[in-house]
């Protein structure tokens, strides 16, 4: 018999035995995929209730540790005898550890350290590197203990007693005896250039002496006029390195009410006078100019009306000079609230 019709033979039997819902392929196939198929029906049968149980399937926790066997487990960890490991490293792992950060931390401190010379060679400690504009300067004011208020009672001593003390202490460094040791007499009307000397060279310092504020020196009277409601204040305008304000011509001041009846605040009086003299510019920063004291204007208000608040505004007047700047209102001028009491 040939081959082809015993296995035509075999193919008809299986034909007739198979169930009606098995594939055919695998009756064709001698039966090599009965198993993979069944593999799938078993696959997709439906699970049984023990299968549902899910707490089979949870995380079961792990037995609580005594305190002893904590305490053995840390001691293991920071020395294991039997492997001869600190903190879970070898001596030759620490040491590589080691080396690399030394290496590390030495690289970028000395990549900051060549980037600090690289700066500090760079740069001038006299003057900026790079500057491409003067800002106009602003003002200053003392007393300055509360704000920019100044409120007192003449009869009440221990209402103005704080304006005095910080007047004294404003004035020290402009007493005619330093002055008279740290500095020169000036009398010429025009800027004290110094450019011609070497960048490093100390540069001279025009007096300005304290007795030249006169009324307001507190030297004739110490309470500075607040005894007897008629206050002093101090102005000075704020060292701006290499300035010249007013470009060629002294810059004034000026000083009316900003706010209030401008008929309550009465006479004012400006001690040495009311400008900033030109021999006192340009600045040449604290390195080159160290004894250099900034010229300090006294406005005594001698006839200002008691119990009106009022505020006082004083202003920088020059060429260059901006004094009404709505977004800075310290720029060339200063404000401040006046109400003087019986």
């Amino acid at each position: 018999m040939e081959p082809s019709s015993t296995e035509g033979g075999a193919e008809e039997t299986l034909l007739k035995n198979h169930p009606p819902g098995l594939p055919h392929k695998v009756i064709l196939k001698h039966g090599q995929e009965l198993e993979e198929e069944q593999e799938e029906l078993a696959e997709h049968q439906p699970l049984e209730q023990e299968d549902l149980n899910f707490e089979r399937w949870k995380r079961r926790p792990l037995p609580k540790r005594t305190l002893h066997q904590k305490i053995d487990d840390i001691k293991t960890y920071l020395w294991n005898a039997e492997t001869n490991e600190f903190m879970g490293r070898s001596g030759k792992s620490w040491s590589l550890i080691l080396l690399f950060y030394a290496a590390l931390y030495t690289f970028l401190a000395a990549m900051f350290g060549g980037c600090m010379f690289c700066l500090m060679w760079s740069i001038s400690p006299y003057h900026p590197t790079f500057n491409d504009r003067v800002m106009p300067p602003g003002m200053t004011m003392a007393p300055h203990l509360e704000g920019h208020e100044i409120a007192f009672n003449a009869s009440d001593r221990k209402s103005w007693k704080k304006y005095a003390r910080s007047m004294d202490e404003y004035l020290r460094p402009y007493n005619d005896g330093a002055q008279e040791r740290k500095n020169i007499r000036c009398t010429q009307d025009r800027y004290f250039m110094q450019d011609d000397l070497e960048e490093s060279a100390e540069r001279k310092a025009c007096q300005f002496k304290r007795s030249w504020l006169g009324e307001c020196s507190g030297l004739q009277d110490p309470h500075y006029g607040y005894s007897q409601g008629r206050p002093c204040i101090l102005l000075r305008m704020n060292r701006i390195l290499g300035y010249l304000p007013g470009q060629g011509k002294a810059v004034n001041v000026t000083c009316g009410v900003k706010k209030g009846p401008p008929e309550a605040l009465g006479e004012i009086q400006f001690f040495p006078k009311s400008i900033f003299e030109m021999k006192y510019y340009p600045y040449y920063g604290k390195l080159r100019h160290t004894n250099y004291s900034a010229p300090v204007m006294a406005v005594r208000f001698a006839g200002v009306q008691y119990d009106s608040h009022i505020v006082v505004q004083c202003k920088l007047n020059g060429k260059g000079i901006i004094n009404d700047s709505p977004t800075d209102r310290y720029l060339g001028s200063v404000s401040f609230s006046l109400d003087v009491g019986a």
